[in-house]
């Protein structure tokens, strides 16, 4: 074997490398989902009040939509690399490392998930999750709902834009139990 020859460890670690690269790159673009979702509704909002006109409200629906599941699926991607270094690559190369020890890489994969106050903290992002994303979609529906004169046309939107933000609520719910 020459010393070009690649091994299977380094192959494992660069293969680490990568995905923990990715990772990095998810959690701050899904961060920064909050940060402009929460830009979007304080403009929405502060448009609708200055021109006193309830059916722009109607915008943050779908907005928040897009930007709640986009978060959402980047959130799901970076649970699953975790799960993929815990599961599969971090046994993979402590096996290669030390075989039959039983040895472990990576430790800190899965330590940070023993944290005691973990499962409050993680109710508590479904809760910020929900709000953000959910909440307040459905409370600007609902000033749109109580201002009179709503147009039937635009009243029909807005109850399937409801029926959306309930259908993204739920499945931010399904993905905090998993």
């Amino acid at each position: 074997m020459s010393e070009q020859d690649v091994t299977v460890g380094q192959l494992l670690l660069a293969e680490y490398e990568s995905i923990k690269d990715e990772q990095k790159a998810r959690i701050g673009f899904r961060d920064n989902l909050l940060y402009v979702t929460l830009t979007v509704v304080a403009a929405v909002i502060a448009a609708a009040a200055q021109a006193k006109r309830a059916e722009m409200l109607l915008a943050l629906p779908p907005v928040c939509v897009v930007l709640g599941w986009t978060y959402l699926v980047n959130d799901e991607k970076i649970s699953a690399i975790g799960r993929y270094v815990r599961e599969e690559l971090g046994p993979r190369l402590a096996e290669l490392a030390s075989p039959g020890t039983g040895s472990t890489a990576f430790g800190w994969e899965t330590a940070h998930r023993g944290d005691a106050r973990r499962a409050s903290r993680k109710r508590l992002q479904l809760a910020v999750d929900l709000m953000a994303f959910c909440v307040v979609p459905l409370a600007a529906l609902a000033v749109f709902w109580v201002d009179p004169g709503g147009q039937p046309l635009l009243v029909v939107l807005s109850g399937v834009e409801a029926l959306t933000v309930v259908g993204l609520g739920a499945q931010v719910v399904v993905y905090a139990k998993s």
